[in-house]
């Protein structure tokens, strides 16, 4: 089993930045695939972005492909989320994900889930 907790929400402006960090417990982070999703109030979660055990590869939504970015750091058990060029429809409560089964990274379903950060873009 593994523990998540999401940092780095906060405040921006349209068109600015923001990295997020989701930080996990154990020992076998790098055997887990993960994911972000996003949840802006009176709307279902969406997936954002997920990335692959060992970060060389990932897969993004539409709406954030370009301007979104996914890694991960296996020695420090964290994966990223850079945002740039943010919008007012980006705000919203992100969290972190993941699975220990492998399989696409279009699949949705994700076993561990963070407590959620929010972030908030003002235009």
């Amino acid at each position: 089993q593994v523990q998540l907790v999401e940092s780095g929400g906060g405040l921006v402006q349209a068109g600015g930045s923001l990295r997020l960090s989701c930080a996990a417990s154990g020992r076998t982070f790098s055997t887990y695939q993960m994911g972000w999703f996003r949840q802006a109030p009176g709307k279902q979660r969406e997936f954002v972005t997920a990335i692959d055990r060992s970060g060389g590869n990932t897969y993004y939504a539409d709406s954030v492909k370009g301007r979104f970015t996914i890694s991960r750091d296996n020695a420090k058990n964290a994966v990223y989320l850079e945002m740039n060029s943010l919008k007012p429809e980006d705000t919203a409560v992100y969290y972190c994900a993941a699975r220990s089964f492998y399989t696409n990274l279009r699949t949705l379903q994700y076993q561990y889930w963070g407590q959620g950060t929010q972030v908030t873009v003002s235009s």
